[in-house]
């Protein structure tokens, strides 16, 4: 499956939707709590981090400037809120190809590659904020580290299955060989959302590329 057509046929991103309230759908803990975050992502994809503010944001949803206190203690705690559920679609990408027991193994990681460039791709403030120095450098962001990290072990049991498949050890660990490769994607998301590969059916073949070069490496260190 190509990326252009994971991107046609992802469905819209909640973050996405727009945040409005009225009487037919008043706000209530949860509905309101989802709300700020989709007007969050709208600000900041429209004005940067340095736009947003507790403030700002009640105004925009339409509710009194105290209640997003509520649910954000402050500004830092929207921010890893918005960025936890990144790396929370991004688990469930890796959930649907893990639990997939029909799903051979190349087409896991296949399917874990192209979906994580294509979240990547499709939503560059969020991805940017999830891997940006101030939340992994901030020791109040537990929960949202937790959740990142979470999602990374999801990545590399599609490494062990490799090895369990083999029924030997590889040379490098699951653990190492996800590390290389996640980085390896990582970069190649960044040069995407920089506009240095800017055609999609360049990325298309390079993500097929880095299969490749996955599956060869496994299939050498198998032997």
């Amino acid at each position: 499956m190509t990326l252009n057509r994971l991107i046609n046929l992802m469905p819209k991103d909640p973050l996405d939707l727009p945040a409005t309230a009225s009487a037919n759908h008043p706000y209530h803990h949860g509905n309101l709590r989802q709300a700020l975050l989709n007007a969050s992502m709208d600000i900041i994809r429209n004005q940067g981090i340095g736009g947003l503010s507790l403030r700002k944001l009640a105004e925009v949803v339409g509710v009194s400037r105290t209640a997003p206190y509520h649910h954000f203690k402050d500004k830092d705690a929207l921010l890893a809120a918005v960025a936890a559920q990144g790396f929370a679609e991004l688990s469930e990408l890796l959930n649907e190809a893990i639990l997939d027991e029909h799903l051979p193994l190349s087409d896991k990681l296949q399917q874990a590659v192209m979906g994580y460039l294509q979240f990547a791709i499709a939503h560059p403030t969020q991805y940017e904020l999830m891997f940006g120095q101030m939340l992994w450098q901030d020791s109040k962001q537990t929960e949202f580290q937790r959740t990142a990290k979470d999602c990374f072990r999801l990545y590399v049991k599609i490494f062990e299955s490799f090895e369990q498949h083999s029924q030997q050890s590889l040379n490098e660990s699951p653990l190492r060989l996800a590390q290389v490769t996640w980085s390896t994607l990582h970069g190649l998301a960044r040069l995407a959302s920089d506009g240095i590969f800017a055609k999609k059916d360049d990325l298309d073949d390079i993500a097929k590329t880095v299969i490749k070069q996955i599956e060869r490496s496994i299939e050498s260190e198998s032997e």
